[in-house]
């Protein structure tokens, strides 16, 4: 199964919307190629599937009904605000999300060798080896705002 893959800042992959369940992860994207459970980050446990040839992974929250609530995305096609992101230098993609209204980001330089980009507002981290874009991570909003829908 091949499919255009869509960064929604906040929202979620292409149709999968963050607060899915897994079975909805599953009717939008098929069954997963690995499945492992996560539990060595503090206070954190979640459910991971693998698609492995479609070079993403989705998070599901144990604590949360095991909803849809990260995505980590090494997929060189997948697109951002229709732009192939992975083609963006560490610069076009500040400039990018400045022309989205989004200026505050940070960077960091980890010891093994990555830099971390992110922007906060939009809970999204870009990660370079090299100078050269190799995964993204990303999330619903940190804040538990209620969820409001249309009538």
């Amino acid at each position: 199964m091949s499919l255009l893959l869509e960064i929604k800042p906040i929202l979620g992959l292409s149709d999968l919307l963050f607060g899915a369940t897994m079975a909805e992860a599953e009717k939008t994207f098929g069954k997963a190629e690995e499945s492992e459970f996560l539990d060595d980050i503090e206070d954190c446990q979640s459910t991971v599937w693998h698609y492995w040839q479609q070079g993403f992974s989705l998070f599901f929250d144990e604590k949360n009904e095991q909803i849809f609530c990260c995505v980590e995305i090494d997929n060189s096609d997948v697109i951002l605000w229709g732009k192939k992101i992975f083609d963006f230098s560490e610069k076009q993609i500040i400039d990018l999300f400045k022309s989205k209204g989004i200026s505050d980001f940070e960077t960091e330089l980890h010891e093994w060798g990555e830099k971390r980009l992110s922007f906060d507002e939009a809970n999204i981290d870009f990660y370079f080896e090299k100078n050269i874009l190799s995964s993204i991570n990303y999330g619903k909003s940190e804040m538990d705002l209620p969820l409001i829908l249309p009538n």
